[in-house]
């Protein structure tokens, strides 16, 4: 018997048996799907993590208030433990935000050269207006100063940045995002300069527009207001924490800047010599580091879920078979009376657990393409991605999976004696 003879009889024979086919097809697909639709997912969302922080670039870093038991990405600034250090920390201002004075103080002693920008969160769901024309309630309205936008990797398109004397009187001037242009301007920057919105109440001059950054998961980096952090202290309220964000000339300026920067903001923030730090210093890099961590997780997580469903796969798929060969043992014994080896008998019932094996990886891949593609175009705003190494491998488990399945049923059934296998019922 030849091989395509092989490989005929063995799909003639899965097709005669639909129903318990279909179930262990329907195993295999459901961890293929979640391995790869998991593995799709993380793609597109390192994809987009990656475009939106490697604007910011690996020579900055943000000086923010330190919460109490909270650090953003762990590391050693973690939970506040019940020792002495974590007594040392709590009895220091742990949870004090950031004044505008300290911002400011420390923006005026920091001699490193480097950029430094002041900022502060005004409002994550405002709604602006133009005529009759309004957004959805969900605009991000940040103060900051003129060294905002080089430090955040905003672009002008059109207009201008702000001036000194936009900063220090507090007036109500805006640079609106891309998202802003499209809704209130149809999409025409040079057009928004000038004119006048309303965020909320209050009106606004804008000034400035932003070249579009892209969509993104993380941020809403286009659907954005920014005015002064004078204005901000002035319209909206005053409490919160004022962020600080540093950018060094070159990656190799970053570490020496931020030892200056540790090292002026603890006078400032009046901590004494054996004190823990109130603030803590996030890096570009680290913060991808921390998303990556994240992600890392999840990669393991959909290793568990598909390997814990294709072991049971795997478990169903033997039981199939050991009871494919009890329902054929005439039909071996036939073969073998007849010149069939047990070589040939072997192989083909091999072939039907690859062959359901591989077709639940078929249908396994579809699917987790799929539903990876379409997490990452709703959520991430990303391309269509096809992780090809991931496929291969997934092939590849599928066909040990089977082999490995079928590997007992069908020697059990080459070493069938065909007179006892003629006189079975």
């Amino acid at each position: 018997m030849t091989f395509s003879d092989t490989l005929s009889l063995s799909w003639r024979t899965i097709r005669s048996n639909k129903l318990r086919t279909g179930i262990t097809v329907s195993i295999i697909a459901f961890g293929i799907m979640a391995l790869i639709g998991i593995i799709t997912a993380i793609e597109a969302m390192n994809q987009s993590l990656y475009e939106n922080f490697s604007i910011l670039g690996a020579n900055s870093f943000s000086i923010r208030f330190r919460e109490r038991n909270i650090r953003f990405g762990g590391g050693p600034q973690s939970d506040l433990k019940k020792t002495k250090k974590g007594a040392k920390e709590k009895a220091s201002s742990l949870g004090r935000f950031i004044t505008f004075d300290e911002a400011r103080t420390f923006k005026e002693r920091f001699t490193f050269p480097a950029t430094v920008s002041i900022s502060k969160f005004a409002s994550g769901n405002a709604t602006i207006f133009y005529d009759d024309i309004k957004t959805n309630p969900n605009v991000r309205v940040l103060g900051g100063d003129e060294n905002y936008l080089v430090n955040s990797g905003y672009e002008l398109i059109s207009g201008r940045n702000f001036n000194k004397l936009d900063i220090e009187s507090g007036r109500n001037v805006v640079i609106i995002g891309s998202d802003l242009v499209k809704k209130l301007f149809r999409n025409n920057a040079e057009y928004a300069v000038g004119k006048i919105i309303r965020i909320g109440t209050n009106r606004y001059r804008v000034v400035g527009t932003l070249k579009e950054r892209g969509a993104s998961s993380f941020l809403a980096l286009d659907n954005i207001c920014i005015i002064t952090y004078n204005n901000t202290r002035r319209v909206f309220s005053s409490d919160g924490s004022y962020s600080i964000t540093v950018k060094a000339g070159d990656f190799n300026q970053v570490d020496a800047a931020v030892g200056e920067a540790t090292g002026i903001f603890r006078p400032i923030r009046k901590l004494h010599i054996k004190e823990a730090d109130n603030f803590y210093i996030d890096k570009s890099d680290s913060i991808v580091e921390s998303f990556i961590r994240l992600l890392r997780f999840l990669r393991y997580a959909a290793y568990l879920i598909g390997g814990i469903t294709l072991l049971g796969a795997a478990i169903g798929l033997t039981n199939i078979m050991l009871v494919a060969v009890s329902e054929r043992t005439r039909e071996i014994g036939l073969s073998k009376s007849i010149g069939a080896k047990g070589a040939t008998i072997r192989t083909q019932f091999l072939w039907e657990s690859i062959l359901i094996s591989l077709l639940g990886a078929g249908i396994g891949i579809l699917l987790g393409v799929g539903a990876g593609n379409l997490v990452g175009l709703l959520f991430f705003k990303t391309g269509f991605i096809f992780p090809v190494g991931w496929v291969a491998i997934g092939v590849i488990v599928c066909f040990a999976t089977g082999l490995i399945a079928g590997l007992y049923p069908a020697i059990k059934a080459s070493k069938l004696d065909p007179i006892i296998a003629l006189r079975y019922e």
